[in-house]
């Protein structure tokens, strides 16, 4: 059986190329391995080499969301009404289909709603925790990130870098040094 933990999506850090060896569905860079597809991490051991990293996608039937479940998905277009998602995993589990999400302005933050920007919140190519809060209308479901342990979990700075949380809206390029607005998830 397979663990939440076990659940990667395109871009997360998988491990040291010292530790492992580049398998199917990831891709090595500066001295990293990363996942480039949706799917299980799966390690295999051979004998007296090093273990090789994998990511393999399911075979079985598409996660599909539901209300309260707990989303990952890619911001791929924000305006300043909303941001649009891609729903990539549903409660741990990959999405074969594709499924569309919305975060309005109203549910990005519990409080101070009136206050909120979309692009001080999320940009384009972000990986944002959320949670299905309506089905919506018939192209997209309506997200939420107003609690804590919800928000920006993974983005690039303007300058390529990774972004590392540093409050709960900023974020700051490992590169540059620059500090970016997200509405940042507290880790879990």
């Amino acid at each position: 059986m397979t663990s939440v933990a076990d659940a990667v999506v395109p871009g997360q850090r998988l491990g040291h190329i010292q530790e492992y060896n580049a398998g199917e569905g990831t891709y090595a860079h500066q001295d990293f391995l990363y996942a480039s597809v949706v799917g299980i991490k799966k390690v295999t051991i051979a004998d007296n080499e090093i273990p090789t990293m994998s990511v393999q996608r399911e075979n079985t039937q598409s996660a599909i969301p539901d209300i309260n479940a707990i989303v990952t998905c890619k911001v791929v277009r924000v305006n300043p009404r909303f941001a649009a998602v891609n729903i990539m995993v549903v409660d741990g589990k990959p999405c074969t289909d594709d499924f569309q999400g919305i975060i309005r302005v109203q549910d990005v933050r519990a409080t101070e709603k009136d206050k909120v920007k979309i692009y001080n919140s999320f940009r384009p190519g972000d990986i944002v925790r959320a949670q299905v809060i309506s089905l919506g209308d018939a192209r997209s479901y309506y997200l939420s990130t107003a609690a804590n342990e919800l928000g920006v979990i993974f983005g690039t700075s303007v300058a390529g870098g990774s972004l590392i949380p540093i409050s709960w809206q900023e974020m700051q390029c490992t590169k540059t040094k620059v500090i970016e607005l997200r509405k940042c998830a507290k880790p879990m």
